[in-house]
């Protein structure tokens, strides 16, 4: 899954939800070095893209993009994912979408100190650009598979994947809904062990 999918699977504490959102640059035990709370979101984070890379409804659909898109099909299936939970986002949550990025974008400033040092130099240009507001349009998953091409120097071509997007639309949506009720109840599960776990 991708940024949104993660800071909406957090749950309400702030400091879990952050290290969720940092995860991806905290390799192997570094995690340990951060508070608990911080730790818990980053193994949150493990936990989720473990229960996601193994699903046989996500494999549907990075199976659509393989042939194009080899090795790079998962990702962008996790963006175009958190492009589905951002468009019906009232489903799954009470808060607008614009009031809670930018609860977590204010979050994010007021813990910049503890954030790794690409996720500080990456901040600018996310609240700049209003990423995780922006997956909910078409436009705006355009905008972030010509990012994610360009940093891979146009070998990647996932700047195409929108027409695959547009082709098969309702199956992505369909496949999205279903696998992602299931990710909400694993990842309540493993919140709860972990914050057993870790406050004991």
């Amino acid at each position: 899954m991708n940024y949104l999918a993660h800071i909406y699977l957090s749950g309400e504490n702030d400091l879990v939800t952050i290290g969720n959102f940092i995860a991806d640059g905290i390799k192997g035990k570094q995690y340990k070095k951060y508070s608990k709370n911080i730790q818990i979101g980053i193994l949150l984070h493990r936990h989720i893209d473990t229960y996601t890379d193994a699903h046989k409804t996500v494999r549907l659909s990075t199976k659509r993009l393989h042939e194009k898109y080899s090795h790079y099909s998962g990702i962008i299936v996790d963006i175009l994912y958190d492009h589905f939970l951002a468009k019906n986002w009232s489903k799954y949550c009470d808060i607008p979408l614009d009031e809670y990025v930018e609860s977590f974008y204010d979050s994010l400033e007021a813990n910049y100190n503890i954030l790794p040092i690409r996720i500080q130099k990456m901040m600018p240009y996310m609240l700049a650009d209003n990423w995780l507001l922006n997956y909910a349009s078409i436009e705006g998953i355009s905008r972030v598979l010509d990012g994610m091409n360009r940093r891979t120097k146009n070998r990647s071509s996932m700047n195409e994947a929108i027409v695959e997007l547009e082709a098969f639309y309702t199956e992505f949506e369909n496949e999205f809904s279903e696998f992602f009720d299931e990710l909400i109840t694993s990842s309540k599960q493993k919140l709860d062990a972990l914050k057993q776990e870790f406050h004991d």
